[in-house]
């Protein structure tokens, strides 16, 4: 794609109908790219669901939202919002840009691309990949209900190759890849905690405890490995909370693993890159409904610790080049015979610390920020240069 040379600052408009209350992928995203922009002077808002965050500048809580289950996660939809009052928002605002997260609402997203004027270029960003074949089935009837609006796209990307699959099957669009972005610098420049630093290697699962995220698997696997000789002394660092916080618990119990496994609970976002920086190995065993992987990449970035990541279509497209560091997550024989090489092999796991540092670099919300500047310039100088 040809650059448009930049002559002026721009007003961007960030849509999601989920609210920013929890640190899921989707919210990581548009916060990180916002702040970004704006340090570059560009003006940027939140138009999003209901939110009782106050402490991010430019937000707009624009509808009431309920609660349901999607695709393995726990998220909330907007109620019906008034297309008038949208409208009046939209006219009052005049964004340059409005960079909506796809699926969207027919009720809140749907209303506020329909009323865009004819000067705001519309872009896309499609965030997910199927868990199961019901997701797919309601994606391919919303992706009929939104049939009017998404024809007001200017662009339409993709986080991933598996989300640009999706993307077509089920709403019948072509998009162009733009990655999810991490900010390199806050990762790799982490310190670890001094705590976890005492010779024993640091397994580290990081994420929410629910079924499809795999701790349970982990810990079957790290009960296989318990005793074992023949391998160098360990530990489990479990971060987060969840519907199975109280089974996993049960189970370290049942299977004597209290001197192995350690329950952080919620780990914050700006405590998450030090515990990156604090393990040897993250193990991330998911076994699908990723559209990409934002957490490989952050513990990549850390270049401490080496990564083995369940193998499903959103992980699959970070590590395509390296398919060695996928595993079956739904077999917990082969997780762990692989955390057994990993736990034996000091030079497998520095050689693979150092390739994730480097391969990180180009997720950088620096560099993906610059190709997402040139997109809404592209689409800017089209629409309004016909």
């Amino acid at each position: 794609m040809a650059t448009v040379p930049r002559s002026e600052k721009l007003k961007i408009g960030f849509i999601l109908d989920d609210g920013l209350d929890k640190p899921d992928g989707v919210q990581q995203y548009i916060l990180a790219i916002g702040s970004w922009l704006a340090g570059r002077g560009h003006e940027v808002r939140y138009l999003v669901g209901q939110t009782a965050r106050t402490d991010i500048v430019g937000t707009h809580s624009m509808s009431r939202n309920v609660k349901v289950r999607f695709n393995g996660n726990s998220l909330s939809i907007p109620l019906p919002r008034s297309r008038r009052k949208l409208r009046r928002f939209l006219e009052r605002e005049r964004f340059d840009v409005l960079h909506v997260q796809v699926p969207y609402s027919p009720f809140m997203g749907h209303r506020l691309i329909m009323a865009a004027g004819p000067r705001t270029a519309v872009i896309g960003t499609f965030h997910i990949a199927p868990s199961n074949r019901l997701v797919s089935i309601g994606n391919r009837g919303l992706g009929l209900w939104l049939h009017f609006s998404l024809k007001r796209f200017d662009t339409m990307l993709s986080v991933s190759q598996a989300a640009a699959d999706f993307a077509a099957e089920t709403f019948h669009v072509s998009s162009e890849i733009s990655p999810n972005v991490i900010d390199y610098r806050r990762f790799h420049d982490a310190k670890h905690l001094k705590r976890y630093r005492d010779g024993r290697l640091t397994i580290l699962f990081l994420g929410r405890l629910v079924p499809r995220k795999g701790c349970l698997q982990l810990l079957k696997a790290v009960h296989m490995l318990a005793g074992r000789s023949d391998l160098p002394n360990f530990r489990v660092l479990i971060c987060g909370t969840g519907p199975l916080e109280s089974r996993l618990h049960q189970y370290v119990a049942q299977h004597d693993l209290q001197d192995i496994v350690e329950f952080a609970g919620f780990v914050n976002e700006e405590d998450k890159p030090r515990y990156y920086a604090s393990a040897d190995i993250s193990v991330f065993p998911s076994s699908g409904g990723e559209s990409f992987g934002i957490v490989l990449l952050e513990a990549m970035a850390s270049g401490h610790a080496a990564i083995l990541a369940g193998d499903n279509p959103g992980y699959r497209s970070v590590l395509v080049s390296r398919p060695e560091l996928l595993a079956n997550p739904l077999d917990a024989k082969i997780l762990a015979r692989r955390l057994a090489k990993y736990l034996q092999d000091k030079a497998f796991r520095t050689e693979v610390q150092q390739w994730g540092a480097e391969f990180t670099k180009q997720f950088d919300v620096e560099v993906v920020g610059r190709q997402l500047l040139d997109i809404y310039d592209a689409a800017l100088h089209k629409r309004r240069n016909p």
